[in-house]
């Protein structure tokens, strides 16, 4: 008789999230048994525009292999419970309170979940399912300010950098500078997963986030950038640059592809080791060169400038994919950033229409 073999289990936190939840798109469309964790504190984070209820609803509608559990990742016995009776073959943790604005004014609720939260995890995992792949989604705040060091040169619509690297990478130090609070709970987070990763010798893989985006960003204007000025730009909102003239650049990276390069990780993991994981230099733009793109595609931006810029913002941070590519050769950014424009326009304009009154 031929054995039945048995789905491969993940656990993904904060999977009504951007990213979250095109991992539970992702590994749902590809076989696996999802476990969802999701307790919607981006709406106390930012209010109804944040929610993430409306995804979760989708999931699991969507997907009967999903299940959903209302856990605050804050609460360590609940995260000990559940990864002791599921033990799950694969975590990815998205989870996190994701603005370095919004955490000055709740500092401590920001360690709790970014940093307790992380840590309640790796513990759990260390404990029960050791041997999982184990992916977390850090940030470029890590490096604090210290991308601004960088030599830069001022363009027509943008800044560059000076003596023409292709991106920030690995090597670049994360203390001595200023990150904001969120960028040092992410970074506590960070530490620990590296640690965890060598001390224990777990396969645990750091990805430093710059800007990733796609259609089913929640964005608000503390949070999700690029969503946000095409919800803006779309819906006739006035939109506010703060400092560097607009000039500022980031490089943006669809949901899929993370969720790709995760499911790499998965098949051939690392122990502690940190990516920088962004769109590289080819999905990188300026909030001007974004206005022109969008003009372009029939949506003009109205805005104002405010000549303070964000504590801690970066003016140009284009992250270099070189040791992603080397360790993981067979996987490929799909989308390119004219792919992602349209994907997000598309969203936000059937929004609107949705709402506007018929006649």
């Amino acid at each position: 008789m031929k054995k039945v073999q048995k789905a491969k289990r993940a656990l993904i936190t904060g999977s009504g999230g951007l990213i979250g939840s095109e991992c539970v798109r992702l590994l749902s469309e590809d076989g696996w048994d999802v476990l969802g964790i999701d307790n919607d504190l981006r709406r106390w984070f930012f209010g109804e525009a944040g929610s993430t209820e409306s995804v979760v609803h989708d999931l699991q509608l969507r997907y009967a292999a999903y299940r959903h559990f209302n856990i605050d990742i804050r609460d360590r016995q609940a995260v000990r419970d559940l990864l002791e009776v599921e033990r799950p073959n694969f975590i990815i943790h998205t989870a996190a309170q994701p603005s370095h604005d919004k955490a000055a004014s709740i500092p401590y609720d920001d360690f709790d979940v970014n940093a307790g939260g992380t840590v309640n995890l790796l513990v759990a995992a260390r404990d029960f399912c050791r041997e999982a792949p184990f992916c977390f989604t850090s940030t470029n705040k890590v490096y604090g300010d210290r991308p601004n060091t960088v030599p830069l040169k001022e363009l027509e619509k943008r800044f560059d950098y000076a003596d023409g690297q292709c991106g920030i990478d690995e090597s670049m130090p994360i203390d001595s500078c200023l990150h904001s609070l969120f960028g040092a709970s992410k970074a506590a987070a960070d530490l620990m997963c590296q640690e965890f990763g060598r001390y224990f010798q777990m396969p645990v893989g750091i990805f430093r986030g710059g800007c990733l985006t796609g259609p089913q960003h929640a964005a608000v204007e503390l949070h999700g950038y690029l969503a946000y000025i095409v919800f803006c730009a779309v819906s006739g909102r006035e939109y506010t640059i703060y400092g560097y003239k607009g000039k500022q650049v980031r490089d943006q990276i669809h949901s899929r592809d993370v969720a790709s390069l995760f499911l790499e990780f998965y098949k051939a993991p690392k122990c502690g080791e940190v990516y920088n994981l962004g769109g590289g230099r080819a999905n990188s733009l300026s909030i001007l060169e974004t206005i022109d793109l969008l003009a372009n595609l029939g949506y003009k931006l109205r805005y104002s400038y405010n000549p303070t810029s964000r504590i801690g913002d970066h003016i140009c941070y284009i992250s270099d994919l070189t040791k992603i590519q080397t360790h993981f050769p067979r996987w490929r950014q799909e989308y390119d950033i004219g792919r992602i424009l349209n994907e997000i326009v598309l969203r936000y304009d059937a929004r609107v229409k949705a709402k506007a009154p018929s006649n």
